[in-house]
């Protein structure tokens, strides 16, 4: 069904109230007047954004770009851009679509951070040639639990728990990356797909079990659900938790860097350990990733604190992209790789 143009502009209902509520708390989030370009690949969770804001936008004056990435993985994908491209049209919006050039094999390992990567790629040179100010992606309380389940799973530190948050950076160009929805679930956005007659278009793939992800989605989170109703946005709480949690150690954090530097090169070894562990831990990580641009896993983090201990010998730590990590008996310093010949 193609409603009529000024349909969604004139919805107004209790989930238009209680995200513009959230926005009048967030500003930030999506600022009034700001350009926005939307991600909308059909599935309900964009498609309940869009309407959103779509019934949002002549009170907060925002104008809205909508663009949609076609990985070219299934042959019914560009069938579906051009049905999503037409609703569009009969609601008086433009949809830029994006086809990738060599689609990645969708048995391939690395699919979903490939994938991942060149949605991100495009939507920042989109957002930057049509001068928006935020992409805004419709992620819901339910992606914020399988990411920090997933992350539990790895072993991550508290700053891989606590991602997938409702504001970040995207890329060096000063744009941001905004995810107004993480206050709904996705049994909130299919509500609201029902109520106001959208299309929904289905990704064959999100029921693959290959993918990681779809196994929690399909298996893990319908159990935690029966388990506790509302386990989703419970862990979607707790993330945003641990997000404010770690900016504030964050900070205390910066702050001990400057007690710990030996020289502005490297750290004093007796008064790092000196510290708690934990707080060696988190100290050494941010430090590392801040003079990297990468972190470490907490099982290599752990072992390599067991050799920084007071009474053992110097060593050193080979690290990502050529870098290594070297210890004598009162500093750590980082040394850069050797450059090519």
């Amino acid at each position: 069904m193609i409603l009529p143009p000024q349909t969604l502009e004139r919805a107004w209902g209790r989930d238009h109230l209680r995200l513009h509520r959230h926005l009048r708390r967030q500003p930030e989030l999506l600022p009034p007047g700001a350009n926005l370009l939307l991600a909308v690949s059909g599935g309900q969770d964009s498609m309940a954004l869009l309407a959103l804001l779509v019934g949002l936008r002549r009170l907060h004056g925002w104008r809205l770009q909508l663009w949609h990435g076609d990985h070219r993985w299934r042959p019914e994908a560009a069938q579906q851009a051009a049905q999503l491209a037409c609703w569009c049209r009969g609601q008086g919006l433009g949809l830029t679509i994006d086809a990738r050039d060599q689609p990645a094999a969708a048995s391939s390992a690395h699919t979903e951070a490939q994938a991942r990567a060149w949605r991100y790629e495009r939507l920042e040179a989109q957002a930057l040639a049509q001068g928006c100010s935020h992409v805004v992606c419709g992620h819901t309380a339910n992606d914020r639990a399988e990411t920090l389940l997933l992350h539990l799973a790895r072993g991550s530190h508290r700053r891989g728990l606590a991602s997938l948050r409702p504001r970040r950076a995207l890329g060096s160009s000063g744009l941001q990356l905004s995810r107004p929805l993480l206050i709904f679930d996705r049994s909130d956005t299919g509500r609201i797909c029902q109520q106001l007659q959208l299309p929904v278009w289905l990704d064959p793939t999100n029921s693959d079990l290959r993918y990681s992800r779809n196994r929690l989605r399909q298996t893990v989170l319908p159990e935690l659900e029966t388990l506790h109703p509302g386990a989703a946005r419970r862990l979607g709480a707790t993330a945003e938790r641990l997000a404010c949690e770690h900016d504030t150690q964050h900070e205390w954090l910066r702050v001990a860097l400057q007690w710990l530097a030996a020289d502005p090169d490297g750290l004093d070894r007796a008064r790092l350990t000196g510290l708690q562990r934990v707080n060696q831990a988190a100290a050494l990580e941010l430090w590392l990733s801040s003079q990297l641009g990468s972190s470490i896993t907490a099982c290599q983090l752990d072992a390599l604190l067991e050799r920084l201990q007071q009474g053992r010998p110097p060593g050193r730590w080979d690290l990502a992209a050529g870098w290594q990590l070297r210890w004598d008996r009162t500093r750590l310093v980082l040394v850069q790789p050797e450059p090519a010949d």
